[in-house]
């Protein structure tokens, strides 16, 4: 095969697997208008359109979709085997995808890389913060981080951070002349500010706990965001209240800046763990990546 055939392959798979011509062009580095050449040549080439292309939408025909999935194993099998030729090299090497939430990242993940990664300079490392509840395997990350009892039981969990509390809270601003809560069923009389879930389209569900009493609680309130940082702000603007990690918020209540409520109805979660598919061939960089986030009390 020509070698400008395999490439024009390689850029079939990335348009049709991120379908998009604006995600397949930044992966690759290379303009749309050129992506866009390249798969109206290799359509010319074979006589057969592989991609329905719409203004909001590319998606795979029936003859482009078994093109992708006869393909695709096959070059993944070369990046693999490519990776793995790593391993010979004396300083283990590698690129290594995670996905976890942004409060995950900024105090687990990143605080432990960045001690880690100077003495590894060949492995690079990918965090990809997003609140939704990824496929790994589909979306071809090496790891994801979620608390512990979000895992799935065909996964190996590896702790990577203590127990934590969630904090309910508001600012002064907000509660004056409010009665504030007592249960967390007077949320529902309250603006509270939500964090939407993107895999699953609707906003977290408050979980509380107290002796041995559970109850989730799905509130109301003038705005929704997709990250706890925007909810913070919000919260100490006086939008409403908020359901954050303790830790974030506890110079703000130490300062004045936030009232916390319900303290006796916030038990606290299993920590954050990094899990992977129990099948995953783990490789030199990746087992002291795990290492090096594993917790250690």
């Amino acid at each position: 095969m020509a070698r400008e055939n395999v490439n024009d392959l390689l850029v079939f798979l990335a348009v049709a697997r991120e379908r998009s011509f604006t995600k397949a062009a930044a992966k690759l580095g290379v303009s749309q208008s050129a992506l866009s050449h390249t798969i109206r040549l290799l359509e010319e080439r074979m006589g057969i359109r592989l991609l329905t292309r719409t203004t909001r939408s590319v998606s795979p025909t029936q003859a482009g979709e078994r093109l992708l999935l006869a393909i695709g194993p096959k070059f993944d099998e070369i990046d693999a085997e490519l990776a793995a030729l790593s391993e010979l090299r004396e300083k283990p090497a590698g690129s290594i995808r995670i996905t976890a939430a942004a409060h995950a990242a900024q105090t687990i993940l990143w605080p432990k890389l960045e001690k880690f990664l100077p003495s590894y300079p060949d492995i690079k490392v990918e965090i990809i913060t997003d609140y939704g509840m990824r496929d790994i395997v589909a979306d071809r990350y090496d790891a994801g981080v979620r608390l512990g009892e979000q895992v799935a039981k065909d996964m190996i969990a590896v702790r990577i951070g203590p127990d934590f509390r969630i904090a309910v809270v508001g600012a002064p601003s907000y509660f004056a002349g409010r009665e504030r809560p007592r249960s967390p069923q007077d949320l529902l009389s309250h603006s509270c500010i939500n964090l939407r879930l993107p895999t699953y389209d609707n906003n977290l569900t408050w979980e509380f706990e107290k002796d041995g009493k559970e109850l989730n609680v799905h509130v109301e309130g003038q705005v929704t965001f997709s990250s706890s940082d925007q909810i913070l702000h919000a919260a100490l603007k006086g939008f409403g209240i908020a359901y954050v990690p303790e830790d974030m918020v506890a110079a703000h209540l130490i300062e004045g800046r936030l009232i916390q409520v319900l303290e006796d109805w916030c038990a606290p979660f299993q920590g954050y763990h990094l899990y992977y598919p129990s099948r995953r061939q783990s490789s030199p960089a990746f087992n002291l990546v795990v290492n090096a986030l594993r917790y250690r009390d």
